[in-house]
């Protein structure tokens, strides 16, 4: 079989590792709802979750395709999707999905199926906004909300929650105060009506690390699993879990005059080895990385890009490196050289770890 030679490695090791750095910052009844949307940040949604689902209590997505293929794949934890859509509210109930209803459009489509299919107690979830203004009732719904699920016996909410704005901002400490604030109470106007009391959420990766205060209930876990903190110091405490590999297709002499790539963009000064790689930017590496403005690591050594990245491949020179055809090159498999790709990208760790395409094969390191 042809396959794509170029592989991400997921490194179960490193994920235990940072799980576990934010175990010891909670609480010991504080759950934690591990975040595993977008194939579990670039990785595999499914590893991710077989790796740590005896050590948390919640997973999470954003869609409900990816909360059913964990389903599929054994996963029995409940799972909360974030940004359920109409059309796909019964495969929640088929595959035991818990829903984030936040508003009151598809609140009530939802209750309207329960009570057709006489789910008895499922469980919803119900998310306010309080200042990211992306979804999520206002606190002026309560009393509609309360109204609305009282109507039925076949839900039962399982938890309120919100998300914050600017949680790694130190500037922004006041705005992210007042949101959970404004949260808890929010949530106390509940309380008051229900005579259940559902799990409360708000801190996200960042919120765990700087308001510790407002760990509530739960916390939910994305990019801190995945090895970035809100700063340099959290981040050297964590570890790299995702590793990027190829190989040296082929080597060539460029001699002086020649050029390398579409539109002619390198221009050899003097003879210069070039060595192409087979991942491009199909597989989720930028073009701006192109033009000597990224580079990959090969036998220890920094091989800057060369010319324009090319769908399925890109050049690199390798004229001060011994080489051969066939050997390993490094992508990335530290959080320092995803942060630099990120930098002369001009966008953030998670763009470029979720970027990475799925033709890329995974493969789990124990």
């Amino acid at each position: 079989m042809n396959n794509h030679v170029s592989v991400l490695e997921i490194d179960a090791k490193a994920v235990k590792h940072n799980l576990n750095f934010f175990k010891q910052k909670l609480q010991p009844n504080t759950k934690i709802l591990v975040v595993v949307k977008a194939f579990g940040y670039g990785s595999d949604a499914v590893d991710i979750a077989k790796i740590v689902e005896n050590e948390v209590d919640y997973f999470a997505v954003a869609y409900a395709n990816e909360g059913i293929t964990l389903r599929k794949a054994g996963i029995k934890k409940p799972i909360l999707v974030l940004h359920p859509q109409l059309p796909n509210i019964e495969s929640l109930i088929d595959h035991r999905l818990e829903p984030n209803l936040y508003n009151f459009k598809i609140l009530d489509a939802f209750l309207a199926l329960a009570d057709k299919k006489v789910t008895m107690n499922y469980p919803i979830h119900i998310s306010f906004n309080t200042g990211l203004n992306r979804l999520g009732f206002w606190h002026t719904d309560i009393g509609n909300i309360l109204s609305e699920i009282k109507k039925s016996n076949n839900v039962k909410i399982a938890s309120l929650f919100s998300h914050l704005a600017a949680s790694e901002d130190p500037e922004e400490e006041e705005f992210t105060v007042n949101q959970i604030n404004n949260f808890a109470y929010i949530v106390k106007e509940i309380y008051e009506h229900l005579d259940y009391d559902p799990i409360v959420h708000i801190l996200n990766t960042s919120g765990i690390i700087n308001y510790e205060e407002a760990q509530f209930d739960m916390v939910r876990l994305g990019i801190g699993l995945y090895g970035f903190g809100n700063d340099d110091a959290i981040t050297a405490q964590l570890q790299n879990t995702h590793n990027l590999k190829s190989i040296i297709s082929q080597i060539n002499l460029i001699n002086p005059g020649e050029t390398v790539g579409y539109n002619r963009a390198f221009v050899a000064k003097e003879v210069t080895k070039s060595a192409t790689i087979p991942i491009g930017h199909a597989d989720g590496i930028s073009r701006k990385l192109g033009n000597e403005n990224g580079f990959v690591i090969i036998n220890g050594q920094k091989a800057p890009i060369i010319g324009n990245v090319c769908m399925d491949m890109l050049m690199v020179d390798v004229t001060k490196i011994d080489c051969k055809e066939g050997d390993e090159v490094i992508i990335f498999n530290h959080q320092k050289l995803i942060e630099y790709m990120a930098y002369k990208t001009e966008t953030i760790p998670y763009e470029i770890i979720t970027a990475i395409s799925q033709r890329i094969k995974r493969f789990v390191k124990q």
